[in-house]
């Protein structure tokens, strides 16, 4: 080394970088954020395999019709086509569906909805897959559609189940109770599609022991798997799903009737299979919100304190049941929503028509009737002349009071807090009557509103859901925490559809163990199950689990230390990635702890049982329930009827914040689904048959329609029950903004405004 070299001055050395913060209550960013900002991230339609076929669907375009023949001769002999399937090639069970197995695979000799399927093809070519569909000829007799739900009563029967899947009576108190006060309504909530950013797409690969392997943006991957074998006349371990990335689910967004027929055309050609739906397919094959006609009489005394609720309750489920069942348990459950009422009647149906299928979506049953009480409610606050969040403070629900299901709440209530952060916050600035303004009018920039015809109207609205499944369901999952090189690696089949939950697993390991880089493995069906992703259920069953797994490989990282010192673990703590003892003898790093050990453990978390409701509607039903209130503001143009959500202010009880600029998100998306329901989406049909299903025909709320959200505040009295005492955060302000919104338009225009999404005539003032 020559002199000059041995006497230069050495560079000080770089400062060690500061830990990255972990854990709970840290707004850890989302693993994936990167790719799927970049569009690397790799979703069902961007898969591919050797020797890829291409699949399409026929679809009916009737929404009733009895079959009478179906001649497949030109499609098989067109060239490039390899298979075309319909139900006589359905080896095993040909019926399939969510919460009832009543929805064939391939139509035989009824077609029950519009775009119901008939056939599938596989072909060398996507455009030679949809030629060769299309040419499939199919003998109809049209017959007239049931696509009034009141008329279903009487109609013929449209499937072998009858045309009514569930009817709830609810009998709760004295039913000649009545009030000095009452007032009564008739609602219509419209058919919400839950328009995914991705249509559905999924590839099938046939595998040497017969079976076959799908993969697939699945919200519940066991489930499917068990509904595919049994289709497919298979055992389930032949069948396996592997979950691609989910390109954005607000329910069990996965239509099942699409997953089908991928598989059996693998299964008879050997061939990898591919189907990537288009809009319109996605439109017309997976399930919407119920479309619910809804009556109400409210009994109040004098000062406005509620008597007695009657209500009739009407959902229209479509052609087949899927999970209407559930949502009209808690459409009837919450009928009066989160207030005392000490008498409640309803009555509750759920019934087929040939409207396009209904099933889960985010807040089901739940929303439809928020809408209608909380309409109820500003009637009585009107006649009574009292103003409208007074009265509902006067009757809302806390802990300890009973639902009219007869279900002590036990859970966190604090309605009347919530409210009243609501109702307390600053009001937004009014709009300035100035032309460089004009952008703030509804309609738009350049809208054709006159600045004089423009009204605010301020509303409330209060929600509350339930969390995880109901009347009996028995949520359960699993999870496995192991730990090697330093390295935390989660496996559970908790599904990620942006509810966050892979985000939440790693910072569950990071506070337990200690160990920064933590993974959460790829879902599939290997893996024992955790149920579908709807609910907040993986936040609590979940996140459940892999708390307790993690709790157990904490142990046996301790126990040798603890032994060591004659201690117990519960003496030590691991804090920033440091094992201490409570009197600071022990003092050492977590990686010198791991000293090269693998550790892991296996966990189940499973909450405590509910119960079906009884012949009257009584029952404790719900593990949890979830409560939200918002205050809207809007501006509505009286002469042409169009409305601008100007400022949505919400508060919630949200039980512990995990991570809070991943709730905030989850809130605000939220919200702006519910201003889709109250404003702009409403899937139209004619006669059963669907109007313009794209997105040019069904608005979607833009982020030119997003209002200012303000979280004006989060409630965090933790639920005992519950892993960390979190609650559901995106259900509730989607069931709860679209009742705010109506509420403010009520209150800008003086209209009754009792159908959802809100028409420009309903809030159009002509005197």
């Amino acid at each position: 080394m020559s002199n000059e070299a041995a006497t230069a001055p050495t560079a000080a050395a770089a400062p060690a970088p500061e830990p990255l913060p972990h854990g709970i209550g840290v707004s850890l960013p989302s693993e994936d954020a990167r790719a799927k900002t970049e569009g690397t991230f790799p979703y069902a339609a961007d898969l591919w395999a050797e020797g890829l076929l291409w699949a399409a669907v026929l679809r009916s375009p009737h929404p009733h019709a009895r079959v009478l023949s179906i001649d497949t001769s030109h499609a098989r002999e067109m060239p490039g086509v390899r298979a075309v399937l319909t139900h006589e090639d359905v080896p095993g069970t040909p019926l399939h569906g969510r919460g009832r197995a009543d929805r064939p695979v391939f139509a035989s000799e009824v077609v029950r909805h519009h775009g119901e399927p008939l056939a599938a093809v596989a072909a060398d070519h996507p455009d030679t897959a949809r030629m060769a569909a299309a040419a499939v000829i199919v003998e109809y007799e049209v017959l007239d559609p049931v696509t009034d739900p009141e008329q279903a009563f009487e109609a013929e029967p449209l499937h072998p189940d009858g045309n009514l899947i569930r009817h709830i009576p609810l009998r709760h108190g004295d039913p000649d109770a009545a009030g000095e006060v009452v007032v009564e309504g008739l609602y219509r909530i419209g058919r919400q599609d839950p328009a995914p950013i991705g249509a559905e797409a999924g590839l099938a690969v046939p595998r040497p022991d017969g079976g076959v392997e799908l993969y697939l943006a699945s919200t519940d991957p066991h489930a499917d798997r068990d509904a595919a074998a049994a289709c497919y006349g298979l055992p389930p371990d032949q069948v396996k799903i592997v979950v691609t990335g989910v390109p954005g689910a607000t329910a069990d967004r996965e239509d099942q009737g699409f997953q089908l027929p991928l598989g059996l055309l693998a299964l008879r050609t050997g061939c990898p299979v591919k189907l990537a739906a288009t809009r319109e397919e996605s439109f017309l094959g997976h399930v919407h919100r119920h479309p619910t006609l809804l009556r109400y009489r409210h009994h109040a005394d004098a000062e406005g304190r509620l008597v007695k609720v009657e209500a009739q309750i009407l959902l229209d489920a479509g052609a087949y049941a899927d999970t209407s069942a559930e949502a009209l348990a808690a459409a009837v459950s919450f009928a009066c929503g989160p207030y005392v009422v000490p008498h409640a009647f309803i009555e509750g149906w759920a019934v087929r028509t040939n409207n396009p299928p209904s099933g889960h979506v985010r807040g089901e049953g739940a929303m439809q009737v928020c809408a209608a009480y909380e309409a109820q409610m500003d009637k009585l606050a009107k006649k009574l002349g009292v103003d409208p969040a007074e009265l509902r403070l006067r009757n809302v629900l806390a802990t300890g009071d009973v639902l009219p299901t007869g279900q002590t709440v036990t859970c966190p209530a604090p309605v009347a807090e919530l409210l009243q952060a609501v109702r307390d916050f600053p009001l937004p600035p009014l709009p300035k009557d100035t032309p460089a303004d004009e952008w703030l009018l509804p309609g738009g920039p350049e809208g054709a509103g006159e600045p004089g015809a423009i009204r605010r109207g301020v509303g409330y609205g209060l929600g509350m859901v339930h969390m995880l499944g109901a009347e009996g369901a028995d949520e359960v999952s699993t999870a496995t925490v192991k730990v090697q090189d330093g390295v935390a690696t989660v496996l559970c089949a908790a599904v990620e559809t942006g509810q966050g939950f892979s985000t939440l697993a790693r910072q569950i390991v990071q506070e337990t163990l200690g160990v920064e880089e933590v993974h959460v493995a790829p879902v599939d069906t290997d893996q024992p199950p955790a149920g579908a992703g709807s609910r907040s259920r993986h936040t609590w069953v979940s996140g459940g689990a892999v708390e307790r797994a993690a709790k157990m490989v904490r142990t046996q990282l301790l126990q040798p230390l603890a032994h060591k010192f004659g201690m117990s673990t519960e003496l030590l703590q691991i804090t920033d990635g440091k094992i201490t003892s409570y009197d600071g003898v022990l003092s050492t790093t977590v990686a010198e702890a791991l000293d090269g050990k693998e550790l892991w453990a296996t966990a189940q978390c499973r909450p405590h049982p509910t119960e079906p409701l009884d012949a009257f509607g009584q029952g404790d039903a719900f593990v949890g329930l979830a409560f939200c209130a918002i205050r809207a503001v809007v501006d509505v143009d009286i002469e042409l009827g169009s409305v601008r959500v100007v400022e949505l202010a919400l508060a919630q009880d949200v039980g512990r914040v995990l991570n809070p600029a991943q709730l905030a998100a989850r809130i605000e998306a939220g919200v702006t689904q519910g201003v889709g329901v109250a404003l702009t989406e409403n899937l139209r049909t004619a006669r059963g048959v669907v109007r313009h299903p794209d997105l040019t025909g069904y608005a979607l709320p833009t982020a030119l329609d997003v209002p200012d959200i303000k979280i004006v505040k989060l409630v965090e009295e933790r639920d005992v029950v519950a892993p960390f005492g979190a609650k559901s955060v995106s259900a509730v302000p989607v069931v709860t903004s679209p009742a705010a919104v109506a509420s403010a338009v009520r209150a800008a225009t003086g209209r009754p405004v009792n159908r959802l999404p809100i028409r420009p005539q309903a809030a159009v003032v002509t005197s």
